[in-house]
């Protein structure tokens, strides 16, 4: 299915009361892929990527995840001094959502350093898949210029500046914006992880993953 039909069915699934039958499958899995870089908080990229990788497997394959770097792939140290070997960069033709944790937001942190990388950036606001934010890393696609009269949500330290960046700030643990989905403080990327499963696998898979993981979401999912 071409991404962006795969993407429009997704979002006309929860449109209603009732969820509609899941748009990925084994045979069209949706690819996701998560962005990790020098100074990256360790809970924002491993809370998704520990239920992205219980639903794909669950689901025999209805949906992958994979780490990805902002350029080559490499070493990244994160920001509490775990050390990964990450085997492919961030590349927009093999992933219908990419997922951009956060990692602090003083001057000095790996947020801001991501939000200078004027390359990334410009690949960031022309790819065509859906973006996930989750932290301060909302304030990364704020930066390319993606949330300007969107929807959104992001650390409480850092919604002010999201909002005059020009976001429409919301005060919700998850915030889905169709193509734009933001998660709020650290832990939510457990919850927009769950999020993205429900939207794309159905409520029952999301179920068995919240299940398996002993987790009960928290917050409520807005959306446009």
């Amino acid at each position: 299915m071409e991404r962006r039909t795969f993407l429009r069915a997704s979002a006309l699934s929860v449109g209603g009361v009732a969820m509609a039958a899941p748009v990925a499958s084994a045979a069209n899995p949706l690819r996701v892929q998560v962005l990790v870089f020098d100074g990256v908080e360790e809970q924002d990229f491993a809370g998704p990527l520990e239920v992205l990788g219980v639903a794909g497997r669950r689901s025999n394959g209805a949906l992958t995840s994979t780490l990805v770097t902002p350029g080559r792939p490499g070493a990244v140290t994160c920001s509490f001094g775990t050390r990964l070997e990450v085997a492919k960069g961030w590349s927009p033709h093999e992933a219908d959502v990419l997922v951009v944790p956060g990692g602090g937001y003083g001057t000095q942190s790996g947020v801001r350093r991501l939000m200078a990388d004027q390359d990334f950036l410009r690949r960031l606001a022309a790819a065509d898949v859906l973006l996930a934010g989750i932290c301060t890393g909302v304030m990364v696609l704020s930066a390319a210029g993606l949330t300007r009269g969107r929807n959104a949500t992001t650390h409480t330290l850092a919604r002010a500046d999201l909002a005059a960046q020009g976001a429409n700030v919301i005060n919700a643990r998850v915030v889905d914006d169709g193509d734009l989905i933001t998660g709020g403080g650290i832990t939510s990327g457990l919850d927009v992880g769950l999020w993205l499963v429900e939207r794309f696998l159905g409520a029952k898979q999301a179920q068995l993953v919240e299940t398996l993981l002993e987790y009960e979401r928290r917050g409520t999912v807005w959306r446009a």
